[in-house]
């Protein structure tokens, strides 16, 4: 708490003298999750901090933002960083982020080249809660008749742009998922072993039209990073990881304790609520506790 005070004394410091040079270097030199702390404490200088950061490290950050943070700095932002944070979000970040703007998305996918374009849509193109929603289509995929020797090189190849190599996914020709192999399998093996070789038949998968609190109880039961995700026929789409899900969980539970104290979660700032949003929000809760207290006391 004392480092924090410190942080947002030589922040406030910096932003006085204009010294943006000085601010870039400062906040470039924390954790990610020290900036986070920084903009809850100091949310009128959200977007300066984005704005100021390197693009990999700004995209980390605001990856890591509630959605009504994210909106409240987005809104600030410039053009230039809009469009360069909206193309370095991985997907299933992207996704979420545009599942919550609503209709404001339509300028936004028009930022993206084409190929993201049409990902992007494919992604929104699932129910709100389901599982399709939370995938990223970038993963490594192998063949079972690939050695071991050949998988190292894919993976120094295209391992770089996958959401995560800890595990692998082995699939036929025409895409249908096989079976999962870990990472520590394949450095263990010997370098002529091959994949079939490495295939023990214990998948377990989500199909993207599964409800996502399903999938939470999935994860909850298995030891795992990250889960593959499947159409009707078994193809392939893209893969679940648990950081999505721990942040799909804390979430239903954050409406879960609001709904046991009376009240319906908000999607934006208490303060930048309108009065006609907090009454809807409200106002049923109240009527419910309301009613629930003249029953008790009728029967006191």
């Amino acid at each position: 708490m004392e480092e924090l005070e410190m942080q947002v004394n030589q922040i406030e410091q910096l932003i006085a003298r204009d010294d943006l040079a000085g601010l870039e270097e400062f906040l470039n030199e924390l954790n990610i999750s020290e900036v986070e702390e920084l903009i809850d404490e100091l949310p009128e200088h959200g977007s300066l901090f984005i704005e100021s950061l390197n693009l990999n490290r700004a995209v980390n950050v605001f990856r890591i933002l509630d959605f009504p943070t994210q909106n409240r700095i987005f809104k600030k932002l410039s053009k230039a960083k809009i469009s360069a944070l909206i193309n370095e979000l991985p997907p299933d970040d992207r996704t979420s982020f545009f599942s919550e703007m609503k209709d404001d998305i339509k300028h936004l996918i028009l930022l993206l080249p084409p190929k993201d374009r049409v990902e992007a849509l494919a992604l929104l193109g699932y129910p709100e809660d389901s599982v399709g929603r939370l995938m990223t289509p970038d993963y490594i995929t192998v063949k079972a008749h690939w050695s071991i020797e050949r998988i190292l090189g894919h993976i120094r190849r295209y391992g770089r742009d996958s959401e995560t190599i800890d595990v692998l996914y082995v699939i036929d020709a025409s895409g249908k998922l096989i079976d999962d192999i870990r990472i520590k399998d394949v450095l263990m093996a010997e370098p002529e072993t091959i994949v079939g070789d490495l295939i023990d038949h214990r998948l377990i998968s989500l199909n993207a039209y599964d409800p996502q609190e399903e999938a939470i109880n999935i994860f909850r039961m298995n030891n795992r990073v990250a889960l593959p995700v499947v159409d009707g026929q078994g193809v392939m789409l893209g893969i679940v990881t648990v950081d999505d899900i721990l942040w799909v969980a804390n979430e239903e539970y954050t409406e879960d304790m609001q709904r046991i104290g009376g009240t319906e979660a908000l999607d934006e700032p208490y303060l930048d609520v309108s009065i006609k949003n907090l009454v809807k929000k409200r106002a049923g809760w109240l009527i419910v506790l309301f009613l629930g207290q003249l029953l008790t006391a009728t029967v006191i």
